[in-house]
């Protein structure tokens, strides 16, 4: 069986720091320093992630969302309670 997670984000493009942030209620928000350019900061959100979780930009996938702030994000090889340690620094 495959390990997978699929959460909601919030995106912030042309923010003054790229990182990722989860609030008290467990809602996950991502800021960029890109604009919503040209897959810009589709492509920054992507590689932020990526860096956070220490998974492969090929695992993460956009899969709804590509053209708001409100994104669906799909990501093979780990599980969702790893995704949430990860994201808060406890791993």
């Amino acid at each position: 069986m495959e390990t997978k997670a699929l959460f909601d984000i919030t995106v912030t493009p042309k923010s003054s720091r790229s990182e990722v942030r989860v609030d008290e209620s467990g809602n996950i928000k991502v800021y960029l320093n890109s604009p919503p350019v040209d897959g810009k900061a589709n492509s920054e959100c992507i590689s932020v992630i990526s860096k956070k979780l220490k998974i492969a930009k090929s695992n993460i996938f956009i899969e709804k969302g590509d053209h708001g702030r409100k994104k669906r994000i799909y990501v093979s090889g780990i599980s969702m309670d790893e995704v949430m340690k990860r994201f808060r620094g406890e791993s």
